[in-house]
């Protein structure tokens, strides 16, 4: 195949790899400047090409606002083995299945890799074209021979531009890699996405400014040997960016959960203390979580403080609360805390849930397991209130729960005749009605009870 522009694609005003002058180029002016666009109204500007492009996977439309959009780009980012891969094949395989072409090239695995991976996904390939390269020329002159409508790049850190000297997944391969095949995507009308790793501490690897290239960032997380991987949006301009995504890994891939509140506490134990269900909220979906925490007398001068699934801190604010507020010895005990499934919570509703747990496993009382709660706790120990209380309690009230705590000023809490809502004012409140016989043994102050509604 023939290729034009080739020494100067990264230039300014100078060719594609795929042979289309860019707008300055054809503009240029004898004098070398190139002119101005005039500007055009905002009225004028046609929206129609930003429409959505379904990829098949519902939770994967879910986090992305309702699929691709053509020319755009997307990066998808995660640990390796998380199964980025995986999912992006099965999405070019249910994108194929619709009529239209996808692009594949991967510089990380041969092509006989992926084609077994294909048959045991059950992929069937057709319209899905391989491209065993890491060539962002290559790329680009297979983007304008296929014309297709979803073009994927496995990964960002094998790709590679020949006019730079350095290696690939060094700083300026991937900024100028990601740059100039954003480019290329714009001016096909074809969808970019990207796979991108991530370092130990979790950021997305190579620079800060790839991250501001792409109109939409996903990140996939799970815990290590779990079954359930997590999809984040992290940045979409197409989109929300407060939604996720939930799957579960088999054996025939990665299968959507339609129904994560199931799934995230169907394991946990009844009467057992130090465990607490959270309903939190991810974008249109309400969910309930499972917060286990362990207390142990600790005989370090500085105690252990271990979170997973929620900001360490949250944790610390709780713990200065209940220090002060209950009177519980937490800063001579060892807390870990932990969220089951993998999820992390990023929102203050789950505040109650942890200090819940935090008491029950300190006093060795389980939390009554028929009260799912949400709430957020201030630094007085009041309870604050919390978006979309309405939402909350009706998955509480979905999943068969007999009562729901939200903060007294949470608002409007809709009306579900099968659970009770019990609305409390400060920690103190909370801790009395969920933990049985707690009045004698937390706390030195009379508090008032939690009034309760139906």
């Amino acid at each position: 195949m023939v290729r034009t522009g080739r020494a100067g694609a990264l230039a300014p005003g100078r060719a594609l790899g795929s042979g289309r002058a860019s707008a300055l180029e054809r503009r240029a002016s004898s004098t070398g400047h190139a002119e101005l666009m005039a500007p055009i109204e905002l009225t004028e500007i046609p929206i129609d090409a930003t429409a959505h492009m379904a990829t098949g996977l519902e939770e994967l439309d879910r986090v992305l606002g309702g699929g691709f959009v053509a020319g755009s780009t997307t990066l998808l980012a995660g640990d390796p083995g998380i199964g980025k891969s995986t999912l992006l094949l099965q999405a070019a395989g249910a994108i194929a299945e619709t009529g239209r072409k996808v692009l594949y090239a991967t510089g990380e695995e041969a092509l006989e890799q992926i084609r077994i991976r294909a048959s045991r996904l059950g992929v069937k390939g057709d319209r899905v074209f391989m491209a065993g390269t890491g060539d962002a020329l290559d790329i680009a002159d297979h983007i304008a021979a296929l014309n297709p409508a979803v073009v994927i790049v496995d990964s960002i850190q094998t790709a590679t531009h020949p006019d730079l000297d350095s290696p690939a997944g060094t700083v300026s391969q991937i900024r100028d890699c990601a740059a100039f095949l954003s480019a290329v995507a714009r001016g096909s009308h074809t969808a970019l996405v990207l796979s991108g790793h991530v370092t130990k501490d979790g950021n997305i690897a190579g620079p800060r400014v790839l991250e501001h290239q792409v109109d939409a960032v996903l990140q996939m997380t799970g815990e290590s040997g779990g079954m359930l991987r997590m999809l984040h949006g992290v940045k979409n301009r197409f989109g929300p960016t407060d939604e996720i995504g939930v799957f579960e890994m088999r054996e025939e891939g990665l299968a959507g959960i339609s129904d994560p509140s199931h799934v995230f506490i169907q394991q946990r134990s009844k009467a057992v203390s130090g465990s607490a269900v959270a309903l939190v909220v991810e974008g249109t979906r309400s969910l309930a979580v499972e917060v286990q925490a362990l207390a142990t007398a600790s005989s370090l001068v500085s105690p252990r403080r271990v979170a997973n699934g929620v900001e360490m801190s949250r944790v610390h604010l709780i713990c200065a609360v209940l220090a002060k507020h209950m009177r519980l010895p937490v800063s001579n005990h060892d807390l870990v805390i932990s969220v089951t499934g993998g999820l992390d919570i990023k929102e203050p509703a789950a505040d109650l849930a942890i200090a819940l747990a935090i008491v029950s496993s300190m006093m060795d009382r389980p939390v009554n397991d028929t009260v799912a709660v949400a709430g957020e706790i201030g630094l007085s120990g009041e309870l604050r209130s919390i978006p979309r209380a309405d939402r909350r309690v009706s998955e509480a009230g979905r999943l068969g729960f007999a009562s729901c705590m939200i903060p007294e000023a949470a608002g409007d809490a809709g009306n579900v005749r099968s659970v009770k809502v019990v609305r409390p004012t400060n920690i103190a409140e909370a801790v009395r009605f969920t933990l049985a016989d707690s009045d004698a043994s937390v706390g030195e102050k009379s508090v008032p009870k939690a009034r309760s509604s139906r």
